[in-house]
């Protein structure tokens, strides 16, 4: 599975070395993903931006993520994991510069879209790197590692990102990169070794990938573009026809290329690997709702500063960090679908007191009680989600199954800022006005706990223990908690 000499030890240098590369480039990703979140309302107001504006910035950077993580993975496997990882990392930087120096809201659309696209390039190869270098006994607490450091960078980034624009300027959460690339360069360069896929494909499969990428950017638009055009407005009704017929086809494609496709149908051959990732779509979209409404509310109704948006959401952080190890552990013992199934109740739960939240609330009575409770709901979700995926999927496709499971994700935060708005009634300058903000708010977060109980009914009927032998490994002290446990510790033979 790997071209080095020999697999490396969590206790080397060049491990650890591998493990700080990896941690990363995921941070930085992640980072970039939530952070803006927090920034919105800024450089709306100082690039002059609708509420579609808005919504692009974010959406620009989730569909080229989304959209071209999977040939991302396929790529990494044949040519290099190690060479295109790098590739990626030196294009998210270059982009991450052109986002903090943008003038007007149209070049920083055009760069959160180069964003993406260099995400889309290291984000499964952090992870297949990780599962082809270490030792089969590490590696256990080799992703533990990284889920832990890399998916709490995800929970951090609205905390230092109010720090940042109170501080300094927006632009500074895209600048903030570079020192993170260098660190990510320097250690990759020097410890972290070259691996391939044992059989890759002899092609790519380019016709796949740009089927996904069209489908989605047809339905995107549709979505984002019919509050202001109107849903029957040609460019509406054409961009939602193209959408649809290219997801058509890319399904259709993909089946008949078999095992060389982007997304080979061998990964559904066991059908819990199909039903994780609806459910993982389900969940993200919930929580890329709440992340996209959350702090333009807390910013322009409730009258909190930038940073106070930021650490309002810490606790999330915390009971990520804490409690994620747990979570994994208990997925271990029991099977995933006890935490699949309550944890997003708890988070539904979070929601409906969130939407409480009126304007002068008080943070430690109003805002706590509901961000906590969510937050508690995802520590039970995401590490037995992302053990019971990697699982699920046969160990050749490891960076293919990596980079579909981070595609659902993105597909549900894209699915949730587009269509959101659109459903609440929020359009053009509306996020500034808070009596159109205020009703739209509390609307999205009742469909946002909605699609938190979809997915519970989904995990409480149809999820199962992935079928493979548990890989025995230890925990490691001093490691911060995982959020995506090793694939193979929730499976049992025959434990259906």
């Amino acid at each position: 599975m790997s071209d080095s000499p020999a697999p490396l030890r969590l206790t080397s240098t060049a491990g650890r070395g591998t493990l700080l590369a990896a941690v990363v480039a995921s941070g930085m990703v992640f980072l970039d993903a939530t952070v803006v979140n927090v920034a919105l309302p800024h450089l709306g107001a100082e690039l002059r931006a609708s509420t579609a504006g808005l919504q692009w910035t974010l959406n620009g950077y989730l569909l080229t993520l989304a959209a071209f993580v999977l040939l991302g993975g396929a790529v990494g496997d044949r040519l290099g994991r190690r060479r295109v990882f790098l590739v990626g990392v030196l294009a998210f930087t270059a982009a991450s510069v052109l986002c903090g120096a943008a003038q007007h809201i149209g070049w920083l659309i055009a760069a959160r879209f180069l964003q993406g696209l260099g995400g889309a390039l290291l984000t499964p190869g952090s992870l297949a790197l990780l599962q082809s270098s270490f030792h089969p006994d590490d590696r256990g607490r080799v992703i533990g590692a990284w889920s832990g450091l890399a998916g709490v960078s995800t929970a951090l980034g609205p905390f230092l990102g109010g720090w940042l624009i109170d501080t300094l300027s927006w632009r500074w959460i895209f600048f903030l990169n570079l020192p993170l690339a260098a660190v990510v360069l320097v250690a990759t360069l020097r410890w972290t070794p070259e691996s391939r896929a044992d059989a890759p494909p002899a092609r790519f499969d380019v016709a796949g990938a740009l089927l996904g990428a069209l489908g989605l950017a047809g339905i995107t638009y549709a979505l984002v573009e019919a509050d202001q055009l109107g849903g029957g407005a040609v460019p509406v009704m054409v961009a939602a026809l193209l959408g649809v017929a290219a997801s058509v086809l890319f399904v259709l494609v993909e089946h008949r290329r078999g095992e060389r496709a982007t997304l080979p149908p061998a990964l559904f051959t066991d059908r819990l690997f199909g039903v994780l990732n609806v459910y993982t779509v389900l969940v993200y979209a919930a929580l890329g709702g709440l992340t996209f409404f959350f702090s333009i509310y807390l910013q322009n109704v409730v009258g909190f500063s930038a940073l106070a948006t930021g650490l309002a959401t810490l606790p999330m952080t915390l009971l990520l960090l804490v409690g994620s190890a747990r979570s994994g552990a208990l997925a271990a013992r029991i099977g995933p679908r006890p935490q699949l199934t309550a944890g997003p109740v708890l988070a539904a739960a979070g929601l409906l007191l969130l939407r409480e939240v009126r304007r002068g609330a008080s943070y430690w009575t109003d805002v706590l009680p509901g961000i906590g409770l969510f937050g508690l709901g995802m520590t039970l979700v995401v590490a037995p989600l992302t053990a019971s995926v990697l699982a699920a999927a046969p160990d050749r496709f490891a960076g293919a199954a990596s980079g579909l499971n981070n595609a659902a994700s993105r597909v549900g935060g894209l699915l949730a800022v587009s269509g959101l708005p659109l459903l609440v009634g929020l359009s053009g300058g509306g996020y500034r006005v808070s009596g159109d903000l205020a009703p739209a708010y509390r609307a999205a977060l009742l469909w946002c706990a909605g699609l938190m109980l979809a997915g519970a009914l989904l995990a409480a009927v149809l999820v199962h223990r992935p079928g493979r032998p548990p890989q025995r490994s230890r925990p490691c002290p001093g490691l911060p908690a995982p959020l995506h446990p090793e694939p193979g510790p929730v499976g049992r033979p025959g434990d259906r």
